[in-house]
């Protein structure tokens, strides 16, 4: 069962979601969900998933190397996301950081936060299809808690503006 969304009930505000990964179009959304927040009095939430292969390390000092150096990279990312929708917004985005299967995480922080209103992404621009996270969601969209806004990879700044 998935909880209430109480984004617009009083004590509460809305929050647009955008999942931090390392593709080139994930600007796109930072961009587009902060304009929109702006424009609504929302705020962001950026989540990076870590996806830690190798979990059963036989050296359990190497996997704690590599988590630490996992969530530095993490955190370095959002740095630079954040900094992107704070100059658009003039308020920071919250920052969650998660490790484990990316949708799964995505799933259960919307589960967990009654207040994200809106999932944004966007797609890639490659011939060969929006990019993994927005195929993999498309299978389970009726299975949304909230809603989800796809930007198109290939809109500029000036043409999000328009439409945010």
């Amino acid at each position: 069962m998935t909880k209430k969304r109480r984004s617009y009930e009083a004590g509460h505000s809305p929050k647009f979601l955008v999942v931090i990964d390392d593709t080139p179009e994930c600007d796109r959304a930072v961009y587009f969900a902060s304009r929109r927040a702006l424009r609504i009095g929302a705020t962001v939430i950026m989540l990076r998933v870590i996806e830690m292969r190798d979990r059963n390390q036989q050296w359990l000092g190497v996997g704690d190397i590599m988590r630490a150096e996992a969530h530095e990279e993490a955190n370095a990312v959002l740095d630079r996301y954040a900094a992107r929708a704070a100059s658009i917004t003039g308020v920071m985005p919250e920052r969650v950081i998660r490790e484990g299967d990316q949708v799964k995480e995505l799933f259960d922080l919307i589960e967990e936060d009654e207040d994200i209103a809106i999932l944004v992404l966007a797609a890639a621009t490659a011939k060969d299809g929006p990019g993994p996270l927005v195929a993999s969601l498309a299978k389970l969209a009726d299975t949304y808690p909230v809603p989800v806004a796809i930007v198109p990879g290939h809109l500029s700044d000036e043409e999000l503006d328009t439409m945010s």
